[in-house]
């Protein structure tokens, strides 16, 4: 297909979640013609939303997945839905990968991606997290640090939105906040007792991209309404979405061209020029193979089909793949490891309770390893806690009370009170944590099928044995009763946060993005999505996708405007 005027762009952007969003806005915005490609089909903010009113009693089966349908979600139901969000989560059998080790690639194809179904919890990291690798001897240290991110978090928190509490941490630097969300009365209990027993404990309301204060910029975004339904799509753009945020501020400028259905495969690349000239996909419903032309390129497609599409930009100039000259393309894989922690009983406040669903819970940032010198523990690193406390509802009753007017009054009292937390940890980047291509097995369009082959660590395991015992330690202080551990063994995936495979670096020997997110070798393609990750802190990553999204897009257009792409 030759290049024409209806299929050359001044811009590409691969991919419509999180980051993907937030190049199309800003490149939009700052006047390039931009072609945004999604794989998946098209969702459209409110409209698309079909289950977003439904109560359990509207569905059948209450809104819980028949086996049969659910047989054909065995990767994907690993992380957990029912039929208020599986059409926000990819069907395996269209979508499948291999696993050499247990890891769950959770995903959705469609616009707006996992922006749509994602936890919203928005940290921003340090320079405890930026300057570790190199602290530590480990992996290679990250081309910037935390003053070169931090105007660009505060950037992009003024549209998002950010719910939380100012604290003045080091490790954990506040954000632009709109007004915290509550904690109940068993959470701040809680929180005193570990503000009395330990010294560098903070315990606070989770930082969240949910609007409590106002409207923001995009679809008709207003307040929250506690109404806990967010991953069925918010119809109050509450939180933020690139649905109801990014995407229609970039359709706003009249510079975007979406096009879902859209399998982006190929970073096409002139040898002559030293640059990619445009992008080559597969049409999903036609089979069609079709190009298109550009002057930049992002690839925002999330951190393991980014790096496919450079693994499958082979050429004489990149034989191995494009920008792949240091050999790291597909390695350092990493996520954050949770799944575990501690439970308590709570005998007091039963004359309390709490008002709506509140779409949060309580957050304890990393305590562990942050001053000078390294704690007394066998690990590297650290970790947090997410966590909450509620009260139990009539269905515990109905064992003892099966029938008339013992369980019409057991029905509208509330159950006892109980709390928890999970620990979120750091895992460190380990090259032989990898992904590569099989290309004996290709899949419906001719692609080849992504593999795995990645695990946790002794430094993971030291590290969550800790945060185990930690989270006892804190439940036992405030005086709660019947504490129990607990750990549900969950493999790397699990947290769905996969980082790393296309790293940031200050060496193109050792790394494939320079620290403009640039491949290093082919300067007009930027990566941005959690590929580009150098280490993995313990925070919850998205908030430095963005920042670095929109980072990396205001440096595409200077370099635009200087001629030098």
């Amino acid at each position: 297909m030759s290049a024409t005027q209806s299929n050359t762009f001044d811009a590409i952007v691969i991919g419509t979640g999180i980051s993907g969003g937030w190049a199309a806005k800003e490149l939009c915005e700052k006047g390039l013609k931009t072609l945004v490609l999604e794989r998946g089909r098209m969702v459209k903010h409110v409209e698309d939303y079909p289950t977003m009113h439904l109560d359990p009693w509207d569905m059948e089966n209450g809104g819980k997945t028949p086996a049969d349908i659910l047989a054909k979600y065995p990767k994907q139901s690993r992380w957990g839905f029912d039929e208020t969000t599986r059409h926000f989560y990819n069907k395996d059998e269209d979508h499948d990968y291999d696993e050499v080790k247990p890891f769950d690639w959770i995903r959705g194809a469609q616009v707006g991606g996992r922006s749509l179904i994602w936890g919203k919890q928005t940290y921003r990291w340090s320079d405890l997290d930026f300057e570790a690798n190199a602290r530590d001897g480990i992996g290679v240290d990250w081309p910037i640090r935390y003053k070169d991110i931090e105007p660009w978090y505060a950037y992009v928190e003024k549209h998002v939105g950010i719910s939380g509490e100012a604290l003045g941490l080091p490790q954990l630097p506040d954000s632009v906040f709109l007004p915290p969300m509550e904690l109940n009365c068993v959470e701040k209990e809680l929180q005193t007792a570990i503000a009395k027993k330990f010294k560098n404990r903070v315990l606070t309301i989770g930082r969240v991209a949910h609007i409590t204060e106002g409207t923001k910029p995009g679809s008709g975004r207003v307040t929250c309404q506690y109404r806990n339904r967010c991953k069925r799509g918010c119809p109050y753009g509450a939180y933020f979405s690139s649905n109801s945020s990014t995407l229609p501020m970039a359709e706003a400028t009249g510079n975007m061209t979406l096009r879902p259905n859209s399998i982006a495969f190929e970073v096409m690349y002139d040898k002559n020029k030293k640059r990619a000239t445009g992008v080559r996909i597969v049409d999903a419903n036609t089979k069609e193979i079709l190009e298109f032309k550009s002057k930049i390129i992002f690839l925002c497609a999330s951190s393991m089909a980014s790096t496919a599409i450079l693994m499958q930009s082979k050429s004489d100039a990149f034989p191995n793949g494009m920008g792949n000259a240091s050999g790291e393309l597909g390695h350092n894989i990493m996520d954050h490891q949770l799944g575990a922690g501690a439970s308590a009983k709570v005998d007091r406040f039963k004359d309390k309770y709490y008002t709506g669903r509140r779409p949060n819970g309580f957050y304890i940032p990393r305590f562990r390893n942050i001053g000078a010198k390294r704690d007394n523990v066998d690990f590297i690193r650290g970790y947090g806690y997410q966590g909450g406390a509620s009260r139990g509802d009539w269905s515990a009753v109905i064992a003892e009370h099966a029938y008339g007017k013992d369980l019409k009054q057991a029905i509208v009292e509330p159950g006892g009170w109980r709390i928890g937390m999970s620990g979120f940890g750091e895992t460190l980047p380990y090259h032989e944590n990898q992904m590569y291509l099989n290309y004996d097995k290709l899949d419906k369009y001719g692609l080849p099928t992504i593999v795995f082959d990645a695990e946790f660590k002794e430094n993971e395991r030291l590290m969550k044995k800790d945060w185990i015992v930690q989270a006892q330690e804190m439940l036992e202080a405030a005086g709660f009763k019947d504490i129990k551990s607990y750990d549900s063994n969950a493999p790397i995936g699990k947290g769905i946060h996969e980082m790393g495979t296309a790293r940031m670096g200050k060496d193109p020997k050792t790394s494939v993005l320079n620290k403009h997110n640039q491949l290093h070798e082919v300067p007009n393609v930027y990566v941005t999505d959690g590929a580009c990750m150098t280490s993995a802190a313990n925070q919850n990553p998205s908030l430095t996708y963005m920042a670095l999204t929109a980072r990396a897009a205001n440096h595409a257009v200077e370099e635009l405007k200087k001629m030098n792409l």
